[in-house]
């Protein structure tokens, strides 16, 4: 600090000082402002960083609910997702937040899974140049050296077109002949507004992306096109008409096959006249001989009716001979009285049993123990020819099922009959026979997660869809339904043009639809048969995109 001693007697270097000293106040002025400034957006990032921490605990305590709570608390596989989903964007959103505010912090490096992008997807460059070639050093020409390259994932947003078909008619001026023109193309909504491929995309969006009809409606709107969504409805009821011969010969199709898989889940339908909805049955049959490097594609139908009872897959599978990987449920037995139908139960269903025990019993946690054991072999084997696998399972598998089989027999001795443990095992013994039947043939796979991963998605569309489901839409929705693994659910026109859908860069399920709804509809108003096996129809079979 200076004194009066230190002062000059020159008034100019007492005026140099004070033009000195009043910049450098100006200067701290300003870094107080930044500061200030700074401390503002850190205490703003601290507020939104501690909100989106509590709504992350939010989030950890839901997953540890579904991870430790009771089964009415957990939340279902979807939910599940979701929470994952929104955890993974909060960090994110945090991350990006906090690299804005602190530019000079070295931002952290994250760890993508992105993947390949398909090479069917069309490639737009874009190159980014600079200005000037001409070298700032010496002024020479500059030449190029080698580039960076990235390639970016983007989007062309839903676009709707109008088709105008004109039919020129004809006539002859030296004659009073009556006028030619070419024949209307048939459509699946007579003098309708939609093509096969809006048809396509409805359908899609309702059935795979489980998008409800009404929703969609107002994404077209968003574009200027009101549709109503009782308009969408009548569109998805008519194509459902007209693919019912390809369900139907899908259906025919699997039976021929010597193995299926078979499941079952409810659906809610409407019942009219008493003002709530009752439960429906729909029954998902599956193949899938991938594993085995079996020929025939996979491919799953979906059949509703109206209960659980042990006739209706009897009448599903009418003139099937085979193999069918099931659940225990007991309706199924009926179809092994006839010996044409072998049941092969699922090694899934006994592990759950002794998984929902295995905390507080040993013997449920052995039994895990060696079913692991079982799963371990089959994971080594997958591929194989059915020759391959049914050598390693004699000789890896069949000891743990046989060693297993007499532990069982002895824990349930030393076990209360009313217990859990006691039904988990009883469960299996009394299955026994179906459970062993993967050991010798190399066909059957250790259990039914086939069909189970093929029917679970089914639950998206039911939350949406309940108490809004009437009677006559249950046909519909068998017919319509597609599961979320795609390997289970495409069927296409050919085995020759399946393998390109990939290639040629559109959605499989929207690819087949427009092509099924314009190969099946007829030229003529006469109602189609109950097969696609007419000449007038083409043969469709599933197969794997």
């Amino acid at each position: 600090m200076l004194v009066e001693a230190d002062l000059p007697d020159d008034p100019a270097q007492l005026q140099a000082m004070l033009v000195e000293a009043r910049s450098e106040i100006t200067k701290r002025d300003r870094e107080i402002v930044v500061r200030d400034q700074q401390i503002t957006t850190l205490r703003s990032v601290g507020a939104e960083a501690d909100a989106e921490i509590e709504r992350l605990t939010g989030i950890i305590a839901a997953l540890q609910r579904h991870r430790f709570g009771a089964r009415s608390e957990q939340l279902s596989e979807d939910q599940l997702s979701l929470a994952f989903e929104e955890t993974e964007a909060a960090l994110a959103r945090v991350s990006a937040k906090l690299e804005s505010v602190t530019p000079d912090r070295e931002p952290k490096r994250r760890n993508l899974n992105r993947g390949r992008l398909p090479a069917h997807l069309e490639r737009v460059e874009q190159i980014i140049d600079i200005d000037s070639k001409a070298c700032a050093c010496c002024g020479g020409t500059l030449h190029v050296i080698g580039e960076d390259f990235a390639e970016r994932l983007d989007v062309v947003p839903t676009t709707f077109r109008v088709l105008v078909t004109r039919r020129p008619r004809y006539g002859c001026r030296a004659c009073e002949a009556a006028p030619v023109q070419a024949p209307a193309p048939p459509r699946i909504v007579e003098g309708g507004l939609p093509t096969e491929a809006l048809i396509a995309h409805v359908l899609v969006s309702k059935y795979a992306d489980h998008l409800p009809l009404y929703r969609q409606a107002q994404i077209y709107a968003r574009q200027g096109i009101a549709l109503d969504r009782s308009t969408l409805a009548d569109w998805v009821g008519r194509a459902a008409w007209w693919l019912t011969p390809l369900r139907e010969h899908l259906l025919a199709n699997l039976k021929r096959s010597p193995r299926l898989f078979a499941d079952e889940t409810t659906a809610p339908v409407l019942d009219p006249g008493r003002g709530r909805t009752k439960t429906g049955q729909l029954w998902a049959y599956a193949r899938d001989d991938r594993p085995w490097g079996g020929a025939d594609p996979p491919a799953v139908a979906y059949v509703y009716a109206p209960d659980r009872k042990a006739a209706r897959p009897s009448e599903h599978l009418a003139g099937f001979a085979g193999v069918l990987q099931v659940d225990g449920y007991a309706g199924y037995n009926a179809l092994s009285r006839s010996n044409q139908v072998q049941l092969a139960y699922c090694w899934s269903h006994v592990r759950r049993g002794f998984y929902e025990i295995a905390t507080s019993r040993p013997v449920a946690a052995e039994a895990l123990v060696r079913i692991a054991q079982l799963y371990g072999v089959e994971k080594e084997i997958r591929g194989r020819s059915p020759d391959q696998r049914r050598a390693a399972r004699h000789e890896l598998s069949m000891p743990i099922v046989a060693d297993l089989r007499r532990f069982l027999e002895a824990s349930l001795a030393r076990t209360s009959n009313k217990g859990k443990l006691a039904d988990a095992i009883r469960y299996a013994l009394t299955r026994w026979t179906g459970l062993s039947r993967f050991l010798d043939d190399g066909r059957i796979e250790i259990d039914s997660n086939t069909v189970e991963r093929a029917i679970r998605p089914l639950a998206l569309n039911r939350n949406y869809a309940k108490r809004r489901i009437m009677r006559r839409c249950s046909r519909r929705t068998q017919i319509l339904r597609w599961p979320r693994r795609p390997e289970l659910h495409i069927i296409t026109m050919s085995a020759e043009s399946s393998s390109g859908s990939r290639r040629h860069g559109s959605d499989p399920a929207w690819r087949f639809l427009v092509a099924a709804s314009s190969g099946l509809v007829p030229s003529s108003r006469d109602p189609l048969p109950h097969t696609c096996a007419s000449s007038r129809y083409p043969r469709v079979r599933a197969t794997v995109q």
